[in-house]
């Protein structure tokens, strides 16, 4: 098992955020770290995920299933290397509200499977790429917040 971690501030409310990372269709427009996800954030269904190389080219793609919502708080899915128990992921993102209207965003990953130890430069990239991704949802929270206000 391998587990990444991450965190982050944001300066906005879990409603806020939630919007923004649940705004399946925009991610190819800010998101570094995966160039576009089809589908919606509904329990049981799968999604459609192609990841983004660090120099923008397109990366691999996936198909998770949604495992759970909990909107403004919580987003769940599991993906997998052709079968269970060769490279499985279940992401997680978490929000929680914090004084002043700030958000903390718990973005990680558990890797599980036989493949894991021959996976240390791609999971030394992906630690880096949710970091892309938190500080890009970030910005993009902000944009979209200061668009609303003009």
């Amino acid at each position: 098992m391998k587990q990444i971690q991450t965190t982050i501030e944001i300066d906005a409310t879990p409603d806020e955020v939630w919007g923004v990372l649940v705004d399946f269709d925009s991610h190819a427009d800010w998101n570094p770290f995966f160039s576009s996800i089809e589908g919606s954030p509904v329990v049981g269904q799968q999604i459609k995920i192609r990841a983004r190389k660090p120099d923008g080219s397109p990366g691999m793609g996936f198909t998770p299933t949604i495992l759970d919502v909990q909107p403004g708080s919580l987003l769940r899915w599991k993906g997998k290397l052709l079968v269970n128990g060769i490279f499985d992921g279940e992401h997680v993102f978490e929000l929680a509200a914090l004084a002043g209207g700030r958000t903390r965003l718990d973005h990680g990953e558990v890797f599980t499977g036989i493949l894991i130890p021959l996976m240390g430069k791609v999971l030394k990239g992906t630690e880096a790429g949710f970091n892309a991704f938190n500080s890009a949802l970030a910005d993009e929270v902000a944009s979209r917040r200061e668009a609303d206000c003009q």
